[in-house]
């Protein structure tokens, strides 16, 4: 039996990030959080796992295994690195890090120490449509993979308060030091995704934009980018990708985002529609592939998130089956450099 304990739970995606370690049949024991007012929202939610009141123990629990965390964007790294060198492996929310500094560390760490830093890329790891149009596209069912389109907005204030002006965020969303910038927080889902579908292991930032055209009483906020980027080097050979984000969803919307990825191949295309179906189909999952044989609209209800049970396994065997290393770092080093590298607009 694998033990896992959370420090840090600043995100909602923390609950994500659990839920694939308890469906995988991983044990959760433990938890840290510096503040209250979280403490107590999440306690009752795992009456289990034991509250402790310093990260230290643990760290430095021998029986615990492997350490989650959705802390404040800029404070993942460094906590992966202490988890690291305490000889357990490590999962974070996305962003995995907001600098190119912290990004070196931890690759040297990992590289040292030989533990798991894994990124729960949730818009990947926890939609079942992404994960069966891997299965088609791997198939062969639209050929050659050319692009990928992946757009990720959406909404500022917490879903559940459903108050305009961002209400219900903590500081930290506002803080661009904290939060890394748009295209460094969202947009690394879509970096991920344009190298687990097109095979790429070498890729460049071709052009990026950012900006702030709805929250100016926010200016450490970006609420839109996008960026292109190019894969330049793999078994498939190169491909294109183009990314945009924002945090306009409109609260007409029944979820936080209209999420979507298309992808172009040289026999077909997919088409996934992961949250909402605005064109009136009921529930989420959506996939429609088109290619020779027509068009299908594929149930992906019944397909299963393989994340958490194959993570439990590279922690038990040392393997890298959920996600390989090098595309978990890589994507966020594009991710960081398309931030670095984006025109303000």
């Amino acid at each position: 039996m694998i033990n896992f304990a959370v420090i840090g739970i600043n995100h909602p995606h923390i609950y994500g990030q659990i839920g694939c370690m308890l469906s995988a049949g991983a044990n959760f024991v433990a938890w840290y959080a510096s503040e209250a007012d979280l403490a107590a929202e999440f306690g009752p939610r795992f009456p289990s796992a034991k509250q402790v009141h310093d990260k230290r123990a643990i760290l430095e629990d021998p029986n615990i295994q492997l350490v989650l965390s959705a802390g404040i964007p800029a404070d993942r790294a460094p906590l992966g690195i202490e988890v690291m060198r305490h000889g357990k492996d490590y999962m974070s929310d996305k962003p995995g890090m907001t600098t190119l500094a912290q990004l070196d560390e931890v690759r040297r760490v990992q590289a040292e120490t030989q533990r798991i830093y894994s990124i729960c890329y949730s818009e990947h790891f926890e939609t079942r449509c992404t994960v069966k149009a891997g299965e088609l596209v791997q198939a062969g069912a639209i050929g050659r993979l050319v692009q990928t389109v992946g757009l990720g907005p959406h909404r500022t204030h917490l879903p559940t308060l459903r108050k305009p002006n961002a209400a219900g965020r903590a500081a930290w969303f506002f803080d661009k030091a904290r939060y890394g910038g748009i295209l460094c927080d969202i947009a690394s889902h879509q970096f991920e995704q344009f190298l687990f579908f097109s095979g790429n292991t070498e890729a460049e930032i071709v052009s990026a934009q950012v900006g702030n055209f709805k929250h100016p009483q926010y200016p450490g906020l970006e609420d839109f980018g996008d960026c292109t980027v190019r894969g330049t080097g793999g078994p498939n050979g190169p491909a294109s990708g183009y990314i945009r984000v924002d945090w306009y969803t409109p609260d007409g919307l029944p979820t936080w985002g209209d999420g979507r990825l298309t992808l172009l191949g040289t026999e077909g295309y997919i088409e996934l529609r992961k949250y909402v179906d605005i064109g009136g189909q009921a529930g989420i999952d959506h996939l429609l592939l088109v290619n020779h044989e027509g068009i299908q609209r594929i149930d992906c209800n019944q397909v299963k998130l393989p994340y958490g049970s194959q993570l439990l396994h590279d922690v038990l065997n040392r393997t890298e089956t959920a996600m390989p290393q090098w595309r978990c770092f890589l994507a966020m080093e594009l991710a960081i450099k398309a931030e670095l590298q984006a025109t303000r607009l």
